[in-house]
This record gives structure tokens, sequence and C-alpha cells, in this order.
């Protein structure tokens, strides 16, 4: 009797199945035996294709940094470059929130990251900052825009929109509770405190940030 043709197993579709899960439920839960029912084959299938699970996490961290869409170079200044590519970045990270520190150790490594740093130095270097300079503030430009995504006060909430609301509620009489004497300022911000008005706005501030400061430390230099 022939022996049944072992089922293919493509690498690309356990990535795709592996970011659904760490999308869903965080990277704790991809395991290979969840991925290996999913695709119909045995635990051991998947090591022919990653030899363990920190392989397939650097994996999901390759896959986000693909969706890096790079800015083509143009006349503007190089500080509005910079702006453009570093929001292309967090556009990226903004899909994978629970992710989006897995691309950290993946940008000196996979080719995407690799142009992604090369056309930043290239900015920070045509900006006045010297080599050493434009690798040190390119490296805590791109952990401080992981933070921003990882940190997101809305997208770490409950996606039930009612335990969301909930919890905000929770939080914001937390806060209210406070003394309006002893803290003024916290009392009178407190729903802005817990959760910013949009996560437009909360971007778009974060973002702003990072390049004023680098614009700062550039002009500090001068």
């Amino acid at each position: 009797m022939a022996t049944p043709t072992a089922r293919r197993l493509d690498p690309v579709k356990v990535v795709d199945s592996a970011l659904a899960i760490a999308d869903d439920e965080g990277p704790a839960a991809v395991s290979f035996r969840k991925l290996a029912a999913q695709h119909d084959v045995t635990p051991m299938a998947m090591y022919r294709h990653f030899k363990d699970k920190d392989d397939l996490l650097a994996a999901l961290g390759d896959r986000i940094l693909a969706d890096v869409v790079l800015p083509e170079p143009t006349d503007e200044p190089w500080d509005v470059q910079l702006h453009n590519l570093l929001g292309a970045f967090v556009t990226a990270l903004r899909a994978h929130p629970r992710l989006a520190d897995l691309t950290l150790p993946r940008i000196l490594v996979a080719e995407p990251g690799l142009a992604m740093a090369e056309r930043s130095l290239e900015l920070l270097v045509e900006g006045g900052f010297g080599i050493e300079d434009a690798a040190e503030i390119g490296r805590q430009s791109m952990c401080s825009l992981i933070a921003l995504v990882t940190t997101d006060p809305i997208a770490r909430e409950a996606n039930d929109p009612e335990d969301r609301e909930a919890s905000l509620r929770r939080k914001r009489a937390s806060l209210g509770a406070l003394s309006p004497r002893r803290y003024p300022m916290v009392t009178s911000a407190s729903s802005a405190l817990v959760c910013p008005s949009s996560a437009e706005r909360y971007y778009t501030v974060g973002l702003e940030l990072v390049v004023a400061g680098i614009r700062g430390v550039r002009a500090g230099q001068n």
C-alpha cells in the first residue's frame, strides 16, 4: 500500500497564521502545536522551516518590516523627508501593536530594516550630523517610535467596545477621585491622561515630538 504524500508546509502561510494569532492573543499564544493543527501537519513539520519559536517570532518581525513603504527621495528638506520615513515605519507598526517590539532586533538584520536604516542615516548626515551621532539618534528614534506603538493607550484597551468603555470609566473615576486641591492639573486633565482624544492625534503628536527632538539636538550642536 502506498504511503500518503506528506502535506507540504508553506512557511509564508505559517507566518501569516502566526501573525494572526499574535495580533489577537499576543506573541505568547503562538505555538508550533497550534500552528501545526491549523495547517494539518505534525508539530515536527514546523522545524523544517523554523528552528524554534524565537526563529518564528523573528520572521514575524521581518514580515512587519517588509510592510514599511519607504518614501522616495525628494527635494524637500532632510527633516521633512525623515518625518515621512519615520511615519511610514509607524504606519507599519500600528497594524500590529502587540508585535511592534519584534522589529527592533531585526532592523539591522532583515533587508527591509537595513534599507530603512540606510535611508535614515543618509538623511541625518544630510541634516548635519556626524555618522556616529546619526547612528545614535537613529537608533533612539526607532526605539521611541516602537515604544509609542506598544504603549498606545487605545490599542492596549480591551477589544470589546463595552469592556473598553468600562475600563476607561474606571480609570477616569480613579483620577477624578483625587483631591483637586492637591492635584489640580491631573484632575482637570483626567480624561486626556487616561486616553487620547483620537488615535491619529496620539500618533501625530508622538511622531512630531521625535522629529522635533532630532531638530533640537541638531540646533544645539550649532
